[in-house]
């Protein structure tokens, strides 16, 4: 099968990674010139780490580790109050044994694939046009003219995918927005600045905090839940603009916000990654649409409120794979769509949901609401430590399994070695 997939994230390159052993012929479309070296944090979790290490690639996860030691929760004058360290085959933090930057993990996976015979990256190329999907194949149209006919077309081309709305009715996509809005840059690191993951609740519902990076700079994100009609206007209205006016809202909103606020805003115009996000969640009601199919936050974007993009479009990605490397020869692929669907999608249902009070708990308006706040993770910070407590929150390996994925053929490693001695030495 030649398989093409958009977007060389996580989704779309762990996806070949698993297709070329299998003898797929997979092209990777690319809108960007190059692997983009933007991106904040991101966490390996759950059933994603078996996949990563079968993958082989564990130690070049933890060579791109963010360095960051936990998170804790500080005062308005930079005092912590209730650290979270990150304690290894432990889960009592919100930060990762597994921390790494979004760019650093898509490196990784395009180191992995990018010299295999069965895969080809096209850079600054993009599918211009679905011009037929049926029983046959798809036929595209990239971005340079060009056309071309493949057995699978993979959308994994992010959350706000062109294609997916290219290729899916309306009806069939429902955007959940969270009424919630983050800021992400990086800033110059000072001698003053640690490794932890420091998080300040500031009033009116704004939460600023700073992370740790593997280059010696800092990570800088604003998060904000708009309390009144007029407020969350402004800001989806910004996050139509351009980022002169989502910057010039950012300053209104986060001047005299407390802690290290000041010298974030008058770092942010020099950021060359400046991101302003909206908060949303993509449900779908049908993952595919014959040969055509979405994988990763292009299908079930879950939120950075979950903590489960990535593990979810690692997951999938696997899932696909297998189901695919099932087929018998001349078989639509339907069929395993369909089937990767119905095993994955009750664990993507479970992972997105958020309890309907979050994040409004989390970005507190008043003084009242603050202290609740404060105290309750410092509450949690010290429960933590209870030896017999702490000792349920162990992962017993670096498996982390909660889900029970299927075991493929195709992965096996006898069939690894069987399938990439067979393969042709150059992909078309």
């Amino acid at each position: 099968m030649r398989v093409l997939i958009s977007g060389a994230g996580v989704a779309g390159p762990t996806l070949a990674w698993f297709l070329a052993r299998t003898g797929a012929q997979v092209t990777i479309v690319e809108k960007s010139s190059s692997i983009l070296p933007h991106g904040q944090n991101i966490d390996i979790k759950d059933s994603s780490l078996t996949i990563i290490n079968k993958m082989g690639l564990m130690d070049e996860i933890r060579r791109f580790n963010t360095t960051e030691q936990g998170t804790r929760f500080i005062g308005p004058s930079g005092q912590p109050f209730a650290p979270f360290p990150v304690k290894e085959g432990h889960m009592c933090s919100p930060s990762s044994e597994f921390e790494i930057l979004r760019a650093d993990l898509a490196k990784v996976l395009y180191n992995a694939t990018k010299d295999h015979a069965n895969i080809q990256y096209l850079f600054g190329t993009a599918v211009s046009k679905v011009i037929s999907n049926n029983d046959k194949g798809v036929r595209v149209e990239l971005c340079n003219g060009e056309v071309h006919d493949f057995g699978l077309l993979v959308a994994a081309d992010g959350q706000w995918s062109k294609l997916r709305k290219q290729c899916f009715d309306a009806d069939q996509v429902k955007v959940v927005p969270q009424g919630m809005y983050a800021v992400y840059y990086t800033i110059p690191r000072l001698p003053s600045d640690d490794n932890w993951w420091n998080v300040y609740v500031a009033p009116q519902s704004r939460i600023i905090t700073l992370r740790p990076d593997p280059y010696g700079t800092t990570r800088a994100m604003f998060t904000l839940v708009p309390r009144t009609k007029a407020q969350a206007e402004a800001w989806k209205e910004a996050a139509r603009g351009g980022r002169r006016a989502q910057q010039e809202l950012v300053k209104l909103e986060f001047a005299g916000a407390g802690w290290q606020a000041e010298r974030l805003l008058d770092n942010m115009g020099q950021a060359d990654d400046f991101y302003f996000h909206v908060i949303e969640q993509i449900q779908m009601t049908k993952w595919s649409n014959s040969r055509i199919v979405c994988l990763g936050d292009a299908a079930y974007a879950p939120t950075p409120l979950t903590g489960m993009g990535t593990s979810l479009a690692i997951i999938g990605a696997y899932l696909l794979a297998g189901e695919l490397s099932k087929l018998g020869k001349g078989e639509h692929p339907d069929k395993a769509l369909q089937a990767y669907e119905g095993i994955f999608r009750p664990y993507v249902e479970e992972s997105q949901k958020i309890m309907p009070i979050f994040p409004g708990i989390a970005h507190p308006e008043g003084p009242l609401g603050r202290r609740l706040l404060n105290g309750l993770v410092w509450t949690i910070s010290k429960v933590v430590t209870i030896p017999w407590l702490a000792n349920r929150s162990v992962n017993k390996d670096i498996k982390g399994d909660n889900f029970p994925w299927p075991e493929y053929e195709a992965f096996d490693e006898s069939s690894t070695r069987r399938t990439a001695s067979a393969l042709p030495l150059h992909t078309q």
